[in-house]
């Protein structure tokens, strides 16, 4: 999942600048426990991840399977772990209402934006459902 996400952030994609203080961890709990939020990157829906109690979270790309983890604070940054990957940490702030997040874990990391949120649970099909 990391090499993943790097590729898809420094795709030409610039680091958008921050609008504001980035949000505590409690503030980030707040916000998103409870909610099923979309991002985008560069226009284009990116992933979804459903924020559940207990700092657990369910994430999947875009059309993709998803992946059970924890967030957790690391200094300003919150830091996403999922099974048998290392974390991914981020940095989110609010900007008009939705969220956006930079990524920190490469130098040159871009951002996402959010562009859908729900309180509907995130729909995960299991591998090789079908005919």
């Amino acid at each position: 999942m990391r090499a993943m996400i790097q590729a898809l952030l420094l795709v030409g994609l610039a680091a958008p600048a921050f609008a504001q203080a980035p949000l505590s961890a409690a503030e980030f709990e707040r916000f998103a426990t409870g909610r099923t939020l979309s991002y985008a990157l560069g226009g284009q829906t990116f992933g979804t991840e459903r924020y559940l109690p207990g700092r657990r979270v369910v994430w999947a790309f875009e059309g993709d399977e998803c992946q059970y983890g924890r967030w957790y604070p690391q200094d300003d940054q919150i830091c996403f772990a999922y099974d048998g990957e290392e974390p991914q940490c981020w940095t989110f702030w609010e900007d008009g209402g939705g969220l956006a997040a930079r990524y920190m874990n490469h130098p040159d990391g871009g951002g996402l934006s959010e562009v859908t949120r729900a309180t509907e649970p995130l729909h995960c099909p299991g591998p090789e459902v079908g005919v």
